[in-house]
């Protein structure tokens, strides 16, 4: 079994130093930290994503809606689909990625000839 307190988790720089907890082929789980005023863009990835707000509070965009969450909401995106994540107080999230990696995903790696 592994464990993991969430809110104790050092993560230095906010969005700049995500901590990767566990990554395995079925699913990635990371923890990501927005500072005050920080955003994760206008973005989207290959893998399902789960994000779940374990502290502060966030406005997420997709879709041309927007939800204000705060601690204890769950978010569910599609492959493929287009979001942002913005806090004005900060927030703590721990996002689950699956597959991991998704069909598509580019890992630095070139196809061999």
């Amino acid at each position: 079994m592994q464990s993991w307190n969430l809110s104790e988790i050092q993560t230095p720089g906010g969005s700049r130093s995500p901590v990767v907890l566990r990554s395995d082929p079925g699913a990635r789980a990371v923890l990501i930290v927005l500072e005050p005023g920080q955003a994760l863009g206008d973005h989207q990835v290959k893998e399902g994503a789960l994000v779940s707000v374990v502290d502060g509070a966030v406005r997420v965009e997709s879709g041309g809606e927007t939800i204000e969450g705060t601690a204890g909401c769950f978010f569910s995106f599609e492959a493929d689909e287009r979001r942002s994540i913005k806090s004005e107080s900060g927030a703590r999230l721990l996002m689950v990625f699956s597959p991991w990696p998704g069909e598509g995903h580019y890992r630095g790696e070139r196809p061999s000839p």
